[in-house]
């Protein structure tokens, strides 16, 4: 995830979005082009959450989620709230995303973690399918990866 920045207009390259939960497992993945805004890829990566199995069943759906300040619009609450979400996005003007940086660390490192498989460093892929599946694959290497032994 990264912050706003009106000089990624018109930037060339893809950009990388991750939904993880809180121990850092990627949950979806998603890659988007460097000049579309960070907000556009988030019901899509909410949407493709996989059924998790718990004690009280299947659920669907993560308790809350956490984002920085790229996410914040009013519309994106009211959507996230009606999936039975709860929502902590930083707020513009009112909030500093320092507090969010006890949750963000763990989408950061594992977005560490995805560029430690040389394939992914750089994009050496022509067509954005390609890259996606590279990037799930390594989703799902991670997730092997954190498997209790």
């Amino acid at each position: 995830m990264t912050g706003r920045n009106p000089v990624d207009r018109g930037k060339p390259g893809s950009k990388i979005h991750v939904l993880t939960d809180r121990h850092g497992i990627p949950l979806s993945v998603a890659v988007s082009g460097a000049n579309t805004h960070d907000s556009q890829a988030l019901k899509p990566l909410v949407m493709a959450i996989p059924a998790i199995r718990s004690r009280r069943g299947r659920r669907r759906k993560p308790d809350k989620l956490h984002g920085d300040k790229a996410y914040e619009s009013r519309k994106l609450r009211e959507w996230v709230r009606d999936r039975g979400i709860g929502v902590r996005i930083a707020r513009k003007g009112i909030e500093s995303s320092e507090r969010l940086g006890r949750h963000r660390w763990v989408v950061e490192r594992t977005i560490a973690w995805t560029f430690n498989y040389r394939r992914l460093a750089m994009r050496y892929e022509r067509h954005g399918a390609n890259f996606c599946a590279f990037l799930t694959l390594a989703a799902a290497l991670t997730c092997y990866k954190k498997l209790p032994t």
